[in-house]
């Protein structure tokens, strides 16, 4: 005795039949360009719950395809735009450090480069060295110095933080007078063999200067810092042994 029920016969051959036809018309995108007729008549699901015709759903398909390659060009433009800008902005740094003669011309170039072209409020440079007395400079800091205790996680690990600095941060990089107003800042240290230091950029806004923010420029422009900082100090008889 046979115990298979029809429905399910029917059901089966329905499945199979379905398969056939969808991998026919996968093979053969172009059978509709001869039963053009069909069209007409085909309807599929629509999130909405209504039906509508192929030709509606291909054309919502293209729109959206549409709008994301739009998206992604978009995102694209914007990318291209803030590689121009760090661009010009690492090209007006290097030729301010180019014209500084001395240390000090150093740190008020900087200081203008950083608030004309990369719009920050405050700039500083702590190069770190060896001093029998405290240097006459705040440029220059001794090694011995109890303030740096407060960035150690930057000189241990030769890696830039960003974001709201400790009181104590901003007191030792910008001054009592302004530490308060020093919402974010980027914390750059200047790791090499002949020099040690740190660069510090200060805002007021609080969201100039995110934690969350890359560390490759940052890391470029204390390189280039540093460079110029080195070729200074050894005319000067003052590089760090």
């Amino acid at each position: 005795m046979n115990n298979t029920n029809p429905k399910e016969d029917n059901s089966d051959q329905e499945d199979l039949s379905s398969k056939k036809v969808e991998e026919y018309l996968h093979h053969h995108p172009e059978f509709f360009h001869q039963h053009l007729d069909l069209l007409e008549t085909l309807s599929i699901p629509h999130p909405s719950g209504n039906a509508v015709s192929l030709i509606a759903k291909q054309l919502e398909l293209f729109r959206s395809k549409y709008h994301d390659l739009e998206s992604q060009l978009t995102g694209l433009i914007e990318i291209a735009k803030d590689n121009d800008t760090s661009s010009s902005r690492m090209h007006e740094l290097t030729l301010a450090l180019l014209e500084a003669k001395n240390i000090e011309e150093v740190s008020k170039n900087l200081d203008k480069v950083f608030t004309d072209c990369f719009l920050t409020d405050y700039s500083s440079i702590r190069i770190i060295k060896k001093f029998d007395e405290k240097p006459t400079n705040n440029i220059f800091v001794n090694e011995n110095d109890e303030n740096l205790i407060y960035f150690e996680k930057e000189l241990n690990s030769s890696q830039s933080t960003c974001g709201l600095p400790t009181l104590a941060q901003a007191k030792f990089l910008f001054g009592n007078t302004v530490a308060t107003e020093i919402k974010s800042c980027a914390i750059i240290p200047m790791s090499f063999t002949n020099l040690e230091g740190l660069i510090a950029i200060g805002s007021k806004d609080e969201n100039r200067f995110h934690y969350s923010m890359g560390n490759l420029f940052l890391t470029q422009m204390s390189e280039v810092i540093a460079t110029r900082l080195i070729t200074l100090l050894d005319s000067e008889g003052t590089c760090k042994e």
